[in-house]
């Protein structure tokens, strides 16, 4: 059984953090994340290859037999933490745990092969599902005949990132080269500029199998994506808490400091304590997939049912309490807040994980 030391950060996971953070500090200011946001690049695609090639970050969750770092979720999570905090336009989610995830759940050669490829950073691989597909979520498949698939995909995040795409057709999972012959990928506008998505359409498109049965696979990489996810977002929601108090230190007003004022006050501790608890629900879907616990659907649906709203109210209350500076294109804020929101309805809403913890504990709704 899970204790609440189980969730503490262990020694290796903070100079894990340290050395995350370090890099971020120097390669992914505000200012780099701005610029790129409003370029027709928003990947960033050195940053990417020291992340996963040089630190051999992209491989956390492969085992070493397999050619990647044999870690587990919870150093995972602490990664994502850090790439929340920077909003940094890196496919980490995408590619090193949705897609890595649901190649492990194949357990075929096929998919082993892959799964080098991306641990090592080689490869860049996408879940071709709309980013909104949670994982209890229906979804259309791709047709398939003889190999080929035929089909459209929207809202993809970082396909257009991708050297292959994981498509879900027929029953089975196809590995689809995206410099194939009849493969385009088209960018989409997305509400998050630093998540990039972009529709997917394959015309008799060649295809790999990985797996007769996608349903398991694909079941569990969306369900770790979700429970990571939250990570992700507990680090957005801790940067807006930060930076928020930091503001109001030297923010002043009537000759004191904007953070005095009592009711400033009261809604900073509100943000606190929602952080607090998100770190806990964070840590506790993180470690519960790291032991491949019983209890790691309900611990993931529980973290992204409490996270997401927590980093979307955060980020809402940094943007309204730096004042005229936060609604400006200048400041950072903004970024957060369109990462928050989109992270909202990423691999399932928070209503759509309550559903499913409902449906866990048995109290379904009358």
């Amino acid at each position: 059984m899970t204790t609440p030391s189980d969730l503490l950060y262990s020694e290796t996971e903070d100079e894990l953090r340290s050395a995350v953070r370090s890099l971020l500090t120097d390669r992914c200011d505000a200012t780099q994340v701005l610029a790129r946001a409003e370029s027709d690049a928003p990947h960033d695609g050195d940053l990417w290859k020291t992340l996963a090639a040089d630190m051999g970050l992209a491989g956390l969750l492969v085992p070493e037999s397999l050619g990647g770092q044999g870690a587990t979720h919870r150093e995972a999570a602490v990664v994502l933490e850090e790439l929340g905090r920077f909003v940094a336009p890196v496919p980490y989610l995408t590619s090193a745990v949705i897609a890595t995830e649901t190649l492990l759940g194949c357990g075929t050669p096929a998919a082993d092969e892959l799964l080098g490829a991306l641990a090592s950073g080689r490869s860049i691989g996408a879940l071709a599902l709309p980013l909104s597909t949670g994982p209890s979520a229906s979804y259309a498949e791709i047709e398939e005949k003889d190999g080929r698939l035929t089909g459209r995909v929207t809202a993809v995040a970082d396909a257009a990132a991708a050297d292959v795409l994981l498509v879900v057709a027929g029953g089975g999972l196809y590995a689809v080269e995206t410099a194939s012959d009849g493969v385009t990928v088209t960018a989409q506008t997305p509400l998050d500029l630093t998540r990039p998505l972009a529709a997917v359409t394959l015309d008799s498109a060649p295809g790999r199998l990985l797996t007769a049965d996608a349903s398991a696979a694909v079941r569990r990489g969306l369900r770790a994506g979700a429970g990571l996810l939250a990570s992700e977002q507990l680090g957005l929601a801790d940067w807006c808490l930060t930076e928020t108090v930091a503001y109001l230190k030297t923010r002043h007003q009537f000759n004191r400091p904007v953070g005095s004022f009592q009711a400033l006050k009261h809604r900073l501790a509100e943000l606190w304590l929602e952080t607090v608890h998100a770190r806990a629900a964070a840590r506790n879907a993180a470690d519960a997939l790291a032991t491949a616990s019983d209890e790691a659907p309900l611990a993931a649906s529980l973290a992204q049912a409490y996270c997401s709203p927590v980093a979307v109210h955060a980020a809402e209350e940094a943007l309204q309490l730096h004042g005229g500076i936060g609604m400006t294109w200048e400041h950072p804020v903004h970024l957060y807040l369109k990462r928050a929101k989109a992270d909202a309805i990423a691999l399932g809403s928070a209503g759509a994980h309550r559903e499913i913890v409902a449906e866990l504990v048995d109290l379904r709704a009358p």
